[in-house]
């Protein structure tokens, strides 16, 4: 596959053609997942709204339901589960602006910054709880497992990087193994459960396309933060290195840095809030030294990967959105 970069009306474009498969569910998920998280709770029905202002593109639901339409319309049960999917995305979500006092997602007040810090916390907890509860009811014991592994992974994964002591010390491995944890665990949930609703024949090749799927999905992710203002992403430019979070960019450039440059990054990690100006100097050090460039190499070869993963499937509408999803998920303005 050949990867160009598109701009972001362009990418909007994309996705609505990705999902136009199953355009009819997806709408159907957004009434699922108010049904699943309301309560009569004044607190949580206003946090809920904000919730679902702030939901993002269904992107994973969307993975879902085409993965359950291989070979025939996706079943009642899909739309459910991909409620379920997205309700524990938006709950990671709402975890990681709390461990990271972040103040926007998506361009929108976190639930951190516009409730309280306790607020984010016992929401976030909410929100996974209402998704196992309606597991429970639909008592599908192999798409729980599925999901339940999942969400598992992902709490693991966040703990590791947490436990990280030494950041610059992170080897490409290290991050690997994170964001297959973190990003690429829903993703392949997301398909697995897909194939079961719909698909079980094709259940291994959907499995490994999701996670090849997640680990572009992050590293071009992971590239935006060097390469993106808050108008693109939703988020600060650099917040990353902000946060002392090294990814694959910085990973790859680290391997070809002099003592000098080495220094200004060491520099920028011992300092508790680094500044625009030494953001700025570390992101130019980083592209000079080829980490950029080869961050983008290793999504290219994540998305060949899932590519591949795709070939014995039959043609038709849904495997040609997953086919098209690939370029959605690296296709950013780099």
């Amino acid at each position: 596959m050949t990867l160009t970069t598109r701009t972001p009306s362009a990418l909007a474009a994309a996705l609505r053609d990705i999902q136009s498969p199953v355009q009819g569910e997806l709408a159907a998920v957004s009434d699922e997942l108010w049904r699943i998280v309301s309560a009569d709770v004044p607190l949580v029905a206003e946090v809920q709204e904000h919730l679902m202002r702030m939901k993002g593109k269904l992107f994973r639901p969307t993975l879902l339901l085409l993965a359950s339409s291989i070979e025939a319309p996706p079943p009642r049960k899909a739309i459910t589960f991909a409620a379920i999917i997205e309700l524990i995305h938006l709950a990671t979500l709402v975890h990681d602006d709390s461990v990271d006092h972040s103040a926007l997602r998506r361009g929108m007040p976190t639930v951190n910054a516009l409730f309280s810090h306790q607020v984010s916390v016992i929401m976030g907890d909410y929100l996974y709880l209402r998704a196992l509860r309606e597991l429970v009811t639909i008592g599908d014991l192999e798409a729980m497992r599925s999901i339940t592994v999942a969400s598992n992974e992902m709490t693991l994964g966040e703990i590791r990087q947490l436990a990280a002591f030494d950041a610059l010390a992170f080897s490409e491995r290290d991050y690997e193994t994170l964001i297959r944890a973190k990003t690429a665990s829903l993703f392949m949930a997301a398909c697995d459960v897909g194939a079961l609703c719909g698909a079980q024949r094709h259940r291994a090749a959907l499995h490994r396309f999701g996670e090849r799927l997640g680990m572009a999905f992050q590293v071009a992710d992971d590239l935006l933060d060097y390469t993106e203002g808050q108008e693109m992403t939703g988020k600060p430019s650099g917040l990353d290195l902000k946060e002392h979070k090294v990814t694959l960019p910085l990973i790859a450039a680290l391997r070809e840095m002099d003592g000098g440059a080495r220094m200004r990054v060491e520099a920028l990690f011992a300092a508790a809030e680094p500044d625009d100006e030494a953001i700025a100097e570390v992101v130019g050090i980083v592209r000079a030294h080829g980490g950029l460039d080869y961050a983008r190499r290793r999504a290219d070869q994540f998305s060949r990967e899932a590519e591949e993963a795709l070939g014995d499937l039959p043609d038709g509408a849904a495997r040609a959105s997953l086919l098209e999803s690939i370029a959605y998920v690296v296709e950013r303005r780099w």
